[in-house]
């Protein structure tokens, strides 16, 4: 739970009682490697934090494209099914042994009448949802492979996490076209 006081305390300002509070709503749940958070066609109704380990946002087609991969201190949630309550286009997958804390969507709901700083995390984290995920828009649409690929080296220890074939479905090119570039740039 130190991580997430960690982060929670890093974005909004919170009394020790607020902070407990909000802490003693939070559950831990470990997932093992390959096993499913969340499965397409589910309705989302928490919102996480990731303790270690990661995870990735994936929907199949004839093959599994990986849309989102969420590292350790991140909080997300699957907001494109959470808010409007419907069921999710993804699957989402440990792709290492995680560990999370999670809230309740009603136990969100209720702090965020209960303390109003709540209300400002809660914003600021939509706001970093949404700002991941332009800029995602964005990279695809202005950058080649190469440049998404060390956008996405920035990240620290990432490669770490996620496989070959993993991070290749993500930049939206096969694992052989992201060996050429890992090639060209050594």
């Amino acid at each position: 739970m130190h991580q997430l006081k960690s982060f929670i305390s890093s974005r909004i300002t919170l009394n020790d009682d607020e902070l407990q509070a909000i802490i003693s709503k939070f559950c831990p749940k470990t997932l093992s490697k390959g096993q499913l958070l969340l499965r397409r066609g589910q309705i989302a109704n928490k919102y996480y934090f990731v303790n270690s380990g990661a995870l990735r946002f994936f929907y199949e087609e004839d093959t599994p494209l990986t849309a989102w991969v969420v590292l350790p201190n991140e909080f997300f949630a699957e907001i494109s099914s959470l808010s409007p309550q419907r069921p999710t286009r993804f699957n989402i997958e440990a792709v290492e042994t995680t560990e999370l804390l999670y809230i309740e969507k009603a136990d969100m709901e209720i702090l965020y009448q209960q303390i109003p700083n709540w209300q400002e995390f809660g914003r600021k984290l939509w706001e970093g949802m949404a700002i991941r995920m332009i800029d995602e828009i964005i990279r695809f649409q202005t950058m080649t492979a190469e440049e998404r690929y060390l956008e996405f080296l920035k990240q620290p220890g990432v490669m770490q996490h996620v496989s070959v074939k993993q991070l290749a479905s993500y930049l939206g090119i096969t694992p052989n076209a992201l060996s050429r570039i890992r090639k060209n740039l050594r």
